[in-house]
């Protein structure tokens, strides 16, 4: 569905910003039909950048990108029929029902009479709206107005759905429900997803996450896959002087124990067992440890050497 061949993208310089900012760095990847893929990364790290190349906002600065086997430059209209989005800033009109916003998106993709008002009722039908399609779009909750956007993006059964930071002002709740109707419209519409996302739970639940920091590509497949390459446990500390501490451990049991933000990380397998062993090595230098299977945020962590937010918030 989305063939990424060495891609990159500066922004110019400016008055402000004297020299081009590099966004993304020789980007490779590919996303299969049928997959729901997730862009995870912090605020900076060009997975915004790269979602706007992909949605043909904007154009890329070298490589190739190919959607359904399109060239994005050469064959642009051809891909913009064909691809549905939902952007990270609403594009509903308040003043507008659901179901009149959903019926002038349909105008715009030639869609009229019978068929048009059959799909908006199938859409807003499947993302549990139909309730509620006659209320303006300004009483609606954020939820809701999120769910409404997803049917207006797909009232045209587009292939490929874009979304850019689809949780973006949802409460945690809200969010869950909202994970779980993409889920559900990728069973039954038979959609293939890509979307942005620097929640590391909502990358969890896609089918394979690319893992971008300052623009580089620094990780790529499954949730599960990733996590296992972590190899075991994570041990985490708090002492007095975290790095001679961290050197401490290195020189007594190998390893490779990191200071990441004033906290002893050690990755190891079977930790419930080295712990004691720790513990009894170094007698008053540890002030607090825990014990965990490794996340995503510890994928980052072992890929890029720093934590998910500390280039961004």
């Amino acid at each position: 569905m989305v063939n990424i061949d060495s891609l990159s993208y500066s922004y110019p310089a400016t008055r402000k910003q004297k020299h081009e900012r590099i966004a993304l760095k020789n980007l490779s990847l590919k996303v299969t039909q049928g997959e729901m893929f997730c862009l995870l990364g912090p605020n900076g790290s060009g997975k915004s950048t790269l979602f706007r190349i992909l949605s043909t906002s904007l154009k890329p600065t070298n490589g190739v990108v190919r959607i359904f086997g399109k060239h994005l430059i050469e064959q642009v209209v051809e891909i913009r029929r064909s691809i549905g989005v939902v952007f990270q800033h609403p594009s509903l009109d308040k003043k507008l029902t659901a179901r009149e916003n959903l019926l002038h998106q349909g105008h715009l993709y030639n869609l009229r009479g019978e068929q048009l008002q059959q799909r908006i009722k199938e859409m807003l039908s499947q993302v549990g709206m139909l309730e509620r399609s006659n209320d303006l779009v300004e009483h609606l909750s954020g939820g809701m107005q999120r769910r409404v956007e997803l049917a207006k993006s797909l009232l045209h059964h587009p292939p490929l759905l874009l979304l850019d930071e689809p949780s973006t002002g949802l409460d945690p709740g809200a969010r869950r429900d909202f994970d779980n109707y993409l889920l559900e419209l990728r069973r039954s519409e038979g959609v293939t997803i890509l979307l942005t996302t620097h929640i590391l739970d909502e990358a969890d639940l896609c089918d394979h996450i690319a893992i971008l920091d300052q623009g580089n590509l620094v990780a790529l497949g499954t949730p599960h896959d990733l996590k296992q390459e972590i190899g075991g446990d994570i041990i985490t500390m708090t002492s007095n002087e975290p790095h001679p501490f961290s050197e401490a451990i290195q020189q007594r049991f190998g390893g490779n124990p990191r200071v990441i933000d004033n906290t002893v990380r050690f990755e190891c397998t079977q930790g419930h067992e080295f712990i004691p062993q720790l513990v009894e090595a170094f007698p008053g230098r540890i002030d607090t440890i825990t014990l965990s299977k490794p996340t995503l945020e510890d994928v980052f962590i072992k890929k890029t050497g720093h934590k998910f937010w500390e280039n961004g918030t």
